[in-house]
């Protein structure tokens, strides 16, 4: 499979995130534990890996699979990094405002392209550098809303801790992102059971929220696993699917692309919902949504396209007769003169 196709249902069920997520909410509220989603999206992940590796095992030769614990204490470090990242983020939120977060975690589409240069030695372009940027920049206009509005008047005015912290934060899911590649590709192991490695640690690692939250709360509302369905429903089910199935998509664009298309996949997701959120929630469209739109237009063209498409380059001599031509219009233009 082409990764510009598993990009572009990245794309889609990234975008489709959101909706699904506010859909599930009855009068603004969610009647399920939010925090069994993404433990059951780690479950399904691991279940589907699970299956697709025992089925490459049938096959013969067998894959490739490290199961030295060097190569597999390696795997729980990604979680240990987003959990970071989980606390961080909160911890902004106490310094600045939703909008400014919002604006600030585009920092992430910069730091993912220094961390992906310096910890993978993956050179870029100048275009692409400047690509990269521009992408940051129009998911940032889509982002700022109208300066006739009071949320306009904190944009950037939060304390010195909240930019610190913001900055970190966007490192923090930059360095996850490329360290997770880094993973997928330092061997030739099955990818499946890198999944299996992977989903395995996030299992246990969601699972241990479950229970830190049980103790927090006294066991009020019972242990986790007597209600972990309360109040699910098909649309509660469709997030969990959503969920499971974006992580398996990123797994493997970090196997065969790298941490540059899933960026380019998320922030384009992002747009995406904000035009979805137009027919569906009777989102208002705003001029800077429509400029945002065409600036990472611009920005995916100028990062993947070639560079010969991107600059006129000069119309080379292919053969010996044609430089003879070209020889004799020159004389020809001299005589005349």
């Amino acid at each position: 499979m082409r990764w510009y196709l598993v990009a572009s249902l990245l794309t889609f069920l990234t975008s489709s995130q959101g909706i699904l997520t506010t859909l599930s909410q009855s009068n603004g509220r969610y009647k399920y534990d939010y925090a069994t989603v993404p433990f059951l999206a780690e479950v399904f992940k691991l279940a589907v890996s699970s299956l697709l590796l025992w089925k490459e095992c049938q096959k013969s030769p067998l894959p490739k699979m490290t199961t030295e614990w060097k190569s597999v204490a390696l795997f729980p470090i990604p979680s240990i990094i987003y959990l970071i990242h989980n606390n961080v983020q909160f911890a902004t939120l106490t310094y600045v405002d939703t909008s400014t977060y919002q604006i600030m975690g585009n920092l992430k589409i910069v730091t993912t392209g220094i961390l992906f240069r310096l910890f993978l030695g993956r050179k870029l372009s100048n275009l692409q550098w400047m690509a990269i940027v521009l992408l940051a920049v129009g998911t940032t206009t889509s982002q700022i809303r109208g300066c006739g509005e009071a949320s306009c008047d904190s944009l950037l005015s939060a304390p010195i801790q909240g930019y610190m912290l913001g900055v970190l934060s966007a490192c923090l899911s930059a360095l996850a992102g490329v360290y997770t590649e880094y993973l997928m590709k330092k061997n030739n192991d099955s990818l499946y059971w890198q999944n299996v490695q992977l989903y395995t640690f996030g299992t246990i690692f969601n699972l241990a929220r479950l229970l830190l939250d049980d103790f927090r709360g006294g066991f009020e509302n019972g242990p986790w696993w007597q209600r972990i369905f309360n109040g699910y429903t098909i649309t509660t089910w469709m997030v969990v699917l959503n969920l499971g199935s974006t992580g398996l998509l990123v797994s493997w664009l970090m196997k065969y692309a790298d941490n540059i298309v899933k960026v380019y996949a998320t922030s384009m997701a992002m747009l995406l919902t904000m035009v979805l959120s137009i027919f569906f929630f009777n989102f208002k469209p705003t001029l800077q949504l429509f400029l945002g739109v065409i600036i990472c237009m611009m920005s995916l063209h100028m990062y993947f396209a070639p560079p010969d498409v991107l600059i006129d380059l000069p119309i080379t001599i292919k053969s010996d007769q044609d430089r003879e031509r070209l020889i004799e219009v020159s004389v020809d233009r001299r005589t005349r003169s």
